[in-house]
């Protein structure tokens, strides 16, 4: 068995976990990078029984991929997708970009970000290494608005810090406060919606400043958390 193949394997049968758990759009792009290697793995065969057989798995797979693709589109149009990922205490492999990065490409333009804490300093961390990742895939962002709880002068000067870093980029920051804000959400105007329980402060802190896990986020633990997507065709703004 090739590495070609073996790779092959893994990635679609965590396609397979994905698409049982409902995590649809998920398990879409995991079909999809499976079968890419594995039509590969097909054209460098030369066995013709094997070919049989590798025919026959991309076949099952491709089938199933597309019906998962109607599945998404069809509800999409009814503005009544729901996917939901647990987050259990002390799990990792849940960064931003592992949990909803594949919904931040070239059609987002604007941003919207209601989360009322971003008060301490590794808050406003979790807030920059949002936007690293926005800026990074969204190739046409404009604006990224926040709607946080006001918390005083060394907020204002962080929240100033950042908005000169994103002009770097051509995007504009906005920030605006309201004292009763109890949601945590966030919105893309290409009709994404992710809500998660905690907000972007999911991550525990890491257990020393060596420790792994300190940068890539992927490997830091998190706490208990529930992220609920959807996507609505046309997404509400909270300011005009």
């Amino acid at each position: 068995m090739t590495t070609e193949h073996q790779i092959a394997g893994n990635i679609l049968t965590k396609a397979v976990t994905l698409d049982g758990k409902k995590r649809f759009t998920e398990a879409l792009i995991c079909y999809q990078e499976g079968l890419h290697i594995l039509m590969g793995v097909l054209q460098n065969e030369t066995n013709p029984e094997a070919k049989v057989k590798y025919r026959a798995r991309i076949s099952e797979y491709m089938s199933r991929a597309e019906k998962i693709k109607e599945y998404v589109e069809t509800e999409k149009d009814k503005d009544s997708y729901h996917e939901q990922i647990i987050i259990e205490n002390d799990s990792s492999g849940h960064s931003y970009a592992t949990v909803f990065g594949r919904f931040l490409d070239s059609s987002v333009n604007e941003i919207e970000i209601d989360d009322p804490y971003v008060r301490i300093f590794h808050q406003f961390q979790n807030l920059v290494k949002f936007y690293e990742l926005a800026v990074k895939s969204c190739s046409n962002l404009k604006s990224i608005t926040l709607t946080t709880i006001a918390n005083g002068n060394e907020q204002d000067q962080w929240f100033d810090q950042m908005k000169v870093e994103l002009t770097r980029f051509k995007v504009k920051m906005n920030v605006t406060y309201s004292p009763t804000l109890h949601d945590r959400e966030i919105r893309l105007d290409n009709g994404w919606i992710i809500k998660i329980g905690r907000g972007l402060d999911y991550f525990k802190a890491p257990a020393s400043k060596v420790a792994v896990g300190t940068f890539d986020m992927d490997l830091r633990k998190c706490h208990e958390t529930t992220v609920d997507i959807f996507h609505k065709k046309t997404i509400r703004k909270r300011y005009g």
